[in-house]
């Protein structure tokens, strides 16, 4: 891959989350990684290690994620964890018989998700903790108050939200300083876009999931040939000139899709390859 100039709308490559955790803008998401008995554990353990290898300083992951297999399988491979290591995983979602998923985050659902999470992970800590979704039969302020209760006590670091709206953001933030928000957005889904620009003037770290559209590559396969590049890489690119606020995470049970991901931080786009991306 060869690099473009680095134009102006460019952000540092670090971003520090909460004002405590300095973190490498591009980091990676968990969710694919097989907890499956050898050999597609094994393979899963030697993404992660490699991810942190190739400098990835920030994990996102979630109990939702195997109902705990995701997390487990991470504390397998990393722990104990290096110094500079941000693993963020997120409550609020319950598994459900036979084979469902429900929202819960009353107050004692949430704490026990919480001391259930520091357990798989073999942490005393949970240096960023999101909601996975607000619980819609549960007041905000309830919901982000119970957090908050856990964040007094040393048991979270840092309060994320997922998959919420500006309103619901600014309200949440009424009741606890907010970190993250994770929500889904890329270069051709910008329903988020509210969101983001509250992130940004606030601070916050804006996490995308699904940050790679997955309708793109015809469209942006001239692009990418002309920056010699791949389209994965140049969507993520797009995504770290974006905004200096916004962390992707890309997720993969692949090796070469992992160092692929990585690599698209050293990608720097200009002002005009930006605008001529974005046209499509």
């Amino acid at each position: 891959m060869t690099s473009s100039t680095t134009g102006a709308d460019n952000a540092a490559d670090t971003f520090t989350i909460g004002g405590e955790f300095p973190v490498r803008r591009l980091g990676f998401g968990a969710m694919r990684l097989p907890a499956a008995p050898a050999p597609d554990r094994e393979r899963a353990v030697a993404v992660a290690r490699r991810a942190v290898e190739l400098g990835v300083t920030l994990i996102d992951t979630a109990h939702m994620y195997g109902w705990g297999a995701n997390e487990e399988l991470l504390a397998e491979a990393l722990h104990p964890y290096p110094e500079d290591l941000l693993i963020a995983t997120k409550v609020g979602i319950v598994r459900s018989e036979p084979d469902g998923y429900a929202y819960d985050a009353k107050p004692e659902s949430l704490r026990r998700q919480v001391d259930a999470g520091l357990r798989r992970l073999r942490i005393e800590r949970i240096g960023l903790l999101q909601l996975h979704r607000l619980d819609p039969e549960v007041p905000i302020a309830e919901q982000v108050g119970a957090l908050r209760e856990l964040q007094q006590e040393g048991k979270i670091g840092h309060i994320g939200l997922s998959e919420v709206s500006a309103a619901e953001l600014a309200e949440a933030r009424r009741t606890a300083e907010i970190a993250s928000v994770q929500n889904r957005y890329n270069l051709l889904d910008r329903e988020h876009e509210p969101v983001l620009e509250a992130c940004e003037a606030a601070g916050i770290a804006f996490l995308p999931w699904r940050p790679v559209a997955p309708d793109s590559a015809s469209r942006l396969a001239t692009a990418a040939a002309d920056l010699g590049a791949t389209v994965q890489q140049v969507l993520l690119a797009w995504l770290l000139a974006r905004s200096p606020v916004v962390l992707p995470i890309p997720g993969t049970a692949s090796l070469g899709h992992l160092e692929e991901n990585v690599a698209a931080a050293g990608l720097r786009l200009t002002d005009s390859q930006r605008e001529s991306i974005e046209q499509l």
